[in-house]
């Protein structure tokens, strides 16, 4: 991984100074003279660690995320000599650079159909066919905020995912409403079709000048082998990462390199971690054969984990420091979720507009005010049921939260009784 790179104060605080400007409302193009005479071209590095100074220095992450679209307008054109970083076919940089260009190419399919649906030129199907191939893009956004930005929290770089997330939740209610519009009579699905591709293209050039550049200078060999081997978890839009770029070779190479080091030392290492309990200590798996004896009864650690992915609920379990545990990985979960959660403050698991209510439910828990949260909502025609409970100890202490959200569409259906074995 190469060395942060140096960043000058002075002209650290004079871009702090015009993007201050921005939002007192100076008009963009008064900005973009002055950065023009200040500078000659600004690195991705800045770009970030100004937006993250904004952030850590108190301003709203909204205001930031309201305005992130204007800063890449500002800055885009020096930005835009830096270049995109190259990487092996199957890394996750390659794949979610490749993802990129499809998504370019499905916008273009989105607004020719659009237009020839505004003037009568189109078919309905048409323009829902392009309106579903170009929303595969929203497995992009997801794998992005499940499998990168955990790891770029790890490193303090917060921003993308108290920002971009926040992007990213915009376009999927583009999404929403363009499909909306059009079950409506497809007057508004045009004017829709061109607010996807105009934001969705601001993505674009934020993730490969921004994001993908600060994620290649700041996170290592083995966390990039860690994020593909979790990518699978959540899926691919358009594309599947090529068998070139061997995580698990990556892995074991990163280990034997930390095994000749302990040599060398002479003195015993324990290999680094590979992103699971079991690589990071041998014997955990002889223990984990082992039973447990729980309250009202004695499990194996085998049948336990899974009873709990047959459940028909999601399960994750957040610790006393609102840092994740656990989820189960069942294969109808209704919310995404990957090894790179685990660890990760729960805060971060979330939008921004739903951390405040995040945190109202952890301090209610905490101080003892309440033990349990109840929220339900439609989800693709599905009725979800979302549950908090307090977890506390036989003295009351807590300890963390259980989280349960279950697909009750077929349940709320139910009448009478059924008091016979029907598998029909």
């Amino acid at each position: 991984m190469s060395e942060y790179l140096t960043i000058d104060p002075e002209r650290q605080l004079k871009l702090k100074d015009i993007i201050g400007k921005l939002h007192q409302g100076v008009p963009v193009h008064e900005v973009k003279r002055e950065f023009g005479r200040l500078i000659q071209g600004v690195s991705a590095a800045e770009v970030a660690a100004m937006e993250q100074a904004l952030i850590d220095g108190g301003m709203p992450v909204e205001e930031v995320q309201r305005l992130c679209e204007v800063h890449v307008e500002v800055f885009e054109q020096s930005l835009a000599q830096n270049g995109n970083p190259k990487k092996t076919p199957g890394h996750p940089v390659h794949t979610l650079i490749e993802e990129n260009r499809r998504a370019m190419a499905a916008l273009n399919e989105l607004k020719n159909t659009a237009r020839a649906f505004r003037w009568g030129m189109g078919a309905r199907d048409a323009a829902v066919a392009a309106l579903e191939n170009a929303s595969k893009i929203i497995i992009h956004y997801t794998r992005k905020e499940n499998q990168l930005f955990p790891y770029l929290e790890k490193h303090g770089f917060t921003g993308p995912s108290r920002v971009m997330w926040g992007k990213h939740d915009e376009i999927r209610e583009l999404f929403k409403e363009a499909r909306l519009a059009l079950d409506q009579g497809g007057k508004a699905f045009a004017p829709k079709a061109s607010a996807i591709a105009q934001k969705m293209k601001k993505m674009i050039f934020m993730e490969e000048h921004i994001l993908i550049p600060e994620a290649v200078r700041r996170l290592s060999e083995r966390e990039w082998a860690q994020i593909r081997l979790g990518e699978d978890a959540i899926g691919f839009a358009w594309v599947k990462p090529e068998a070139l770029y061997d995580a698990a070779l990556v892995l074991a190479t990163e280990q034997k390199k930390d095994l000749l080091k302990a040599v060398k030392a002479e003195a015993p290492k324990t290999p680094a971690a590979t992103g699971t309990l079991a690589d990071n200590k041998p014997d955990v798996l002889e223990k984990a054969a082992g039973m447990l004896n729980l309250d009202t009864g004695t499990i194996s650690a085998e049948l336990l984990n899974l009873a709990l992915k047959t459940l028909p609920v999601d399960i994750s379990v957040v610790d006393e420091n609102d840092h994740v545990l656990y989820y189960s990985d069942s294969p109808h979960r209704l919310f995404p979720r990957s090894p790179a959660v685990i660890g990760r403050s729960v805060q971060n698991c979330h939008p921004q507009k739903s951390v405040e209510t995040v945190n109202k439910i952890l301090s209610a828990f905490k101080k003892g005010e309440k033990d349990a949260a109840r929220f339900w909502i439609e989800m693709g025609g599905r009725f979800i049921l979302i549950e908090y409970y307090a977890l506390r100890d036989k003295d009351g202490k807590y300890r963390g939260t259980l989280e349960m959200s279950q697909d009750l569409t077929e349940l709320r259906a139910l009448q009478g009784q059924r008091r016979l074995l029907d598998w029909d």
